[in-house]
């Protein structure tokens, strides 16, 4: 069921717009190597395939698994050789290519810089920290999107009825079509590889038509209850975040376990662990936003199913950590007072002085530098007179915001001028 053409290859709608430079290298007949960076099952070996065939060139895949440098010179003199004799150019697909050496992707430099081959690298990593840069520069980096539910979708109703496929021989129950959806996570390959499971599964029991029962039992996995589009979704996501809030480690994992069996994009958790992170946690715990992001960036890096070990080490961090609500009620209540009007004007001492005539309207003439006052801490105003006295930021007491409420309690009274005689004595803000 592989695509033959551009024009067969399923998402991607990036690279096979008019003008898109894929499509150009590939009705254009040029040499170019591409770099080919996405998640599994995306379509980075069917795109090597395609440039092979609609430009009529010989097709050499090289795993970076099992070869080594001999095996890739190898590749690339038989290449030249073949050009030189015959004039036909080769396609070497190279797969995995962030698990090759520098000496191993340093012996590819030699047929990408003298065009003896058309070189498609594939990976699943950043290819900035995986690939050298030689071969970085002299490639054309193109970046492969996750499959949505309705490409896999629309790849297993293509394979029911393709003459390549099924050819019609199989019904699909929609319920069994959703659950194979759902299991393949964005990659059609997977998805392939259950319908042949199910459809096998039917024909052992003398069936044309495959049940949820049947997948279930040919992929050995129950299929979950969950509507990505429906109050499941919505329920079992207010349950994750609850119980994170809530401090409950346990039944946060329970209902992450259920978001990820269930095929739910793991970079929608990981959003709603970041928004988190900072709603209900804040300042009573810096590193928890920290932990968040990078579990975002990993789960971009290296996709399912690894990263559910990241989602479950992000969701344990956050639910234990000590919550506070503080720098949410603080930025809503700032938000409510700009909205309500009041907006007053900036203080003069504030205002730009950078342009010309500014002096003469008095801009920045009073403003204390920070760094020139005791300790970093100058005594002036700085809100409008509108909100002067309005205190949005009440820390709690509540794990490292304790301190930091101690600390701003002090700033403030410094800044404001209100301190008395004994913060007056203390600048140091701690």
């Amino acid at each position: 069921m592989r695509p033959r053409t551009l024009d067969e290859l399923v998402g991607q709608e990036q690279l096979r717009a008019p003008g898109a430079p894929l499509r150009q290298l590939i009705e254009n007949d040029q040499s170019m190597s591409l770099l080919l960076w996405g998640p599994p099952g995306t379509g980075k070996t069917t795109i090597a395939s395609i440039v092979s065939q609609q430009t009529d060139r010989r097709f050499v895949e090289v795993s970076a698994v099992s070869a080594g440098v001999k095996e890739v010179r190898a590749a690339i003199d038989t290449a030249r050789a073949e050009l030189v004799a015959t004039g036909r150019e080769t396609v070497l697909f190279v797969d995995e290519v962030h698990r090759f050496s520098k000496a191993q992707q340093d012996a590819l430099l030699p047929g990408v810089e003298n065009r003896w081959v058309t070189l498609v690298a594939a990976t699943t990593e950043n290819p900035f920290f995986s690939v050298i840069s030689p071969l970085l520069s002299r490639s054309l980096l193109l970046r492969l999107e996750s499959l949505t539910d309705e490409h896999v979708r629309g790849v297993l109703e293509q394979a029911l009825v393709d003459e390549r496929g099924l050819a019609g021989r199989f019904t699909v129950e929609e319920e069994a079509i959703d659950h194979l959806v759902r299991l393949a996570g964005g990659d059609a390959r997977r998805s392939l590889t259950y319908l042949e499971a199910a459809t096998g599964a039917a024909a052992s029991r003398g069936s044309d038509v495959v049940t949820l029962e049947m997948a279930e039992t040919a992929v050995d996995q129950a299929a979950v209850r969950y509507d990505r589009q429906g109050d499941q979704h919505y329920d079992v996501t207010s349950a994750f975040i609850k119980s994170v809030r809530g401090s409950d480690a346990d039944a946060a994992l329970h209902y992450l376990a259920r978001m990820m069996e269930a095929g739910e994009d793991p970079r929608f958790i990981a959003r709603r662990l970041m928004i988190l992170a900072s709603e209900d946690i804040g300042l009573a715990d810096p590193t928890a936003l920290q932990t968040a992001v990078a579990a975002a960036q990993t789960v971009q890096l290296i996709g399912m199913p690894e990263a559910q070990l990241t989602l479950a080490h992000a969701t344990i961090a956050l639910a234990v950590a000590p919550k506070s609500n503080a720098v949410t009620t603080a930025v809503f209540a700032a938000v409510a007072d700009v909205r309500a009007g009041k907006i007053g004007p900036v203080p003069s001492h504030l205002r730009d002085a950078h342009y010309s005539g500014a002096k003469k309207l008095g801009h920045g003439a009073t403003y204390k530098y920070s760094h020139d006052e005791p300790y970093g801490i100058a005594e002036q105003q700085y809100a409008p007179d509108v909100v002067l006295d309005a205190e949005y930021y009440r820390p709690t007491s509540l794990g490292a915001e304790a301190a930091v409420k101690e600390r701003w309690e002090r700033v403030r009274r410094l800044v404001r001028g209100s301190g008395g005689p004994g913060a007056k004595a203390d600048r140091s803000g701690r």
